[in-house]
């Protein structure tokens, strides 16, 4: 047997692939530039800083992250002040083994530096959350459509106020969905462990969380809990050698934000709404929901990867509705959600196609920042409340519109004959 020297058969880089690598670093440098001097110039960041501002604490100043000193600092960049007391205090609610991933952004003493670093972050995740979603549903749309979705991606208002504010929602998103696609080509072990590093922001993920759960059970997929094992002993043991006592303010932090954030869900607005209703509408809505929720969850668990996706984006959009606080930077977790319901469009309106695709684009993008512009301009709360609620009973709405067109099988060459005629 003879063997092949792979250094004979290595090739170097073509001319026009180091032309394409060089222009990729000069984007990405550019990018970066625009981010810092984004950041330098526009407020904002406080979700980014909350967590910059506890791993630097912890790191450099022998602060504790999860005490007040960290929460009022985040206040000043949140409201320039200190917050009253009917709004969100900022108080840091996040696992250790979370706030270490922030400690090299930490290393950065320039927080609009760091702010810029964690937005170039953010905007590539965005780019490869579309991209990925858009492969792993086989859906290849045409270049003017893809573009279009890139860049409502990444300039839709949801979408910028995320990373305005410097959410980890993004990052959330795509590891929820790498998730799905680790089921997908069962790789139950990488999908339990990165079902761990999303497991604790439950206002966007306990439902998925509690998919990914009955998925396991119907299916007999244990391999995913050892996966979700092996990662939560080792990022506890890592973060408990490196802070022995955060667990106790770790649940201070939660609970303090469940608290104050009692007036930030959808049942306090609805009742504002409708101050004479004679029952809770937050409550029952939240009970209905997660009626419907697990009869699709069990209607879902066997069926094809479509149907999986419709499942887990509708458990997404559902969230916000289920008692708790709505923050507008989170809706960016439904904008995958947004893509299937116009692949959706695109297969079920052959023939016009084009007009129905951009007629959803155009008011999904449009809307929210007419609704925004209301709101600066002074005009009453409700537009801010609709800024707030709409996404996700849009999203909903917008599932179940296109429901039927989700759960059939995908389109064989049978069923376009009759789109030739």
């Amino acid at each position: 047997m003879t063997f092949k020297d792979i250094r004979k058969s290595r090739k170097l880089l073509s001319i026009e692939e180091i032309r394409l690598l060089f222009l990729a670093l000069f984007l990405l440098a550019g990018l970066l530039a625009l981010n810092i001097y984004l950041a330098r110039t526009l407020p904002g960041g406080e979700q980014f800083f909350q967590r910059w501002s506890g791993a630097r604490a912890f790191l450099l100043e022998q602060i504790e992250p999860y005490s007040s000193t960290i929460a009022e600092r985040t206040q000043n960049v949140a409201y320039g002040r200190q917050a009253l007391s009917s709004e969100y205090p900022y108080v840091l609610n996040d696992p250790f083994y979370v706030v270490m991933l922030y400690i090299p952004l930490a290393l950065f003493s320039d927080f609009t530096l760091a702010r810029g670093v964690w937005m170039l972050l953010s905007e590539v995740a965005l780019v490869v959350l579309v991209f990925s979603l858009l492969r792993s549903l086989e859906w290849e749309p045409p270049r003017w459509l893809f573009f279009a979705l890139m860049v409502f991606g990444l300039f839709g208002y949801y979408s910028l106020v995320a990373l305005g504010s410097g959410t980890p929602v993004i990052a959330i998103t795509l590891l929820t969905f790498a998730v799905l696609y680790s089921l997908r080509s069962f790789s139950d072990e990488l999908a339990g462990a990165l079902l761990f590093l999303i497991a604790y922001q439950w206002e966007v993920g306990a439902l998925f969380f509690l998919f990914v759960i009955v998925f396991m059970l119907a299916n007999k997929r244990w391999k995913i809990l050892t996966g979700f094992g092996m990662s939560l002993v080792i990022l506890l043991a890592i973060s408990f050698l490196a802070y022995p006592g955060w667990g106790l303010p770790y649940f201070r932090g939660v609970l303090s934000d469940w608290y104050r954030g009692a007036d930030l869900t959808f049942g306090h607005i609805a009742s504002a709404w409708f101050p004479d209703a004679r029952f809770s509408i937050g409550f029952w809505t939240a009970l209905l929901l997660g009626i419907v929720l697990f009869l699709e969850w069990l209607g879902s668990v066997g069926s094809h990867y479509r149907r999986i996706v419709w499942t887990v984006c509708l458990s997404l959009a559902a969230t916000p509705l289920m008692g708790f606080a709505i923050f507008p930077s989170n809706h960016v977790i439904l904008l995958p959600a947004f893509i299937l319901i116009v692949m959706l469009i695109w297969e079920r309106w052959t023939r016009q196609r084009i007009f129905y695709t951009l007629l959803v684009m155009a008011f999904a993008f449009a809307i929210p920042f007419w609704l925004y512009s209301r709101v600066i301009a002074g005009y009453p709360k409700i537009y801010s409340e609709l800024l707030t609620l709409l996404p996700p009973i849009g999203t909903i709405i917008g599932l179940y519109w296109m429901r039927w067109w989700a759960f059939r099988m995908p389109r064989t060459w049978f069923d376009q004959i009759g789109d030739r005629k």
